[in-house]
């Protein structure tokens, strides 16, 4: 999820809680070795066990299509500490699939099982290595082959999308699909893809037969959807725009001054879809575009709102 659950954000969301593991945005991996310094600008949480600060691993996860170099890179994380390596064969951007990342992987099995192999051997035993798949690139057809060849390869896990690359983020995601490719490997396949709901969590697990579930979109427009999926409430709207404000105070050291108000209104966006309340604060500052001002509008809502739901402080 590029541009949207950097590293900022996995700091609020894993202080709501419910949340096993993370996963990094993906580190784009060319024709060299990265310096350390891009590794702890991306990941940060790198100087601190790979934990987030609210003491939630986090697995590096790593893009490209160069097995030797994406050896080379995963060997220099697991030097910096890292939890795990995770390989992307998910993302679907055009941008990234042109350079051959990605999606479009999928069409060269006997690739992506040189990549993970590479990579696996490349690390220490103790480092596990997993990756996350769609269950195509145009279409299904090299499906199983690439799980296999996944597993083969040494992967300690497998996680995978419902949908094509063609497919992209349109709904449905076919559920029954990762049930296929969960029968032909022994390996544990973890379930994605249009669950944003508990109902809908529940379905995707029924359908998929899987016993653990990777939430996207889902869990960033409903911080609480994994407490939820828990039989625990998530928090209340205040408790959620004063975590909202919070991001705002941490994207500023990092972040453009141009682009800062457009991450805080991306996200509240995305809220708008699970929580009522933020479709008003929405519309208190959807034509600012300054995000000093935007959140001096939020701290002006969020004072009447009821003093007895605390906002989260840092």
């Amino acid at each position: 999820m590029e541009g949207v659950l950097d590293h900022d954000l996995r700091d609020v969301l894993t202080r709501v809680g419910g949340i096993d593991r993370c996963v990094s945005e993906f580190i784009r991996v060319t024709d060299q070795l990265l310096p350390p310094r891009v590794f702890f600008r991306l990941m940060p949480e790198l100087r601190h066990g790979s934990r987030t600060p609210a003491g939630t691993p986090v697995r590096a996860q790593l893009l490209g299509s160069d097995p030797a170099c994406l050896a080379d890179n995963a060997a220099r994380l697991a030097e910096l500490g890292a939890e795990g390596v995770d390989l992307n064969f998910g993302c679907p951007a055009k941008t990234v699939n042109r350079h051959r990342g990605g999606a479009v992987l999928l069409d060269e099995p006997e690739l992506v099982h040189r990549i993970v192999a590479a990579v696996r051997r490349a690390v220490p035993a103790a480092v596990p290595v997993s990756a996350k798949m769609r269950l195509g690139h145009l279409d299904e057809a090299r499906m199983l082959d690439n799980a296999r060849g996944i597993e083969a390869a040494g992967a300690a896990e497998l996680v995978v999308h419902g949908r094509t690359k063609l497919q992209g983020y349109k709904p449905p995601a076919y559920w029954d699909r990762i049930a296929q490719i969960r029968a032909a490997v022994a390996l544990p396949v973890i379930a994605n893809g249009e669950v944003w709901s508990v109902a809908d969590a529940e379905r995707c697990l029924q359908e998929s037969g899987c016993d653990a579930l990777m939430l996207g979109r889902g869990l960033v427009g409903d911080p609480g959807l994994a407490l939820a999926l828990r039989g625990r409430a998530g928090p209340p709207w205040p408790v959620l725009l004063g975590l909202l404000r919070l991001y705002g105070r941490l994207i500023t050291p990092r972040v453009a001054p141009r682009h800062r108000g457009g991450r805080l209104k991306q996200w509240l966006n995305m809220l708008r879809k699970s929580h009522p309340g933020a479709q008003q604060a929405y519309e208190a500052v959807r034509e600012l575009n300054d995000a000093a001002r935007i959140d001096e509008r939020l701290a002006a809502l969020e004072a009447t709102l009821p003093a007895e739901a605390a906002s989260q402080k840092e």
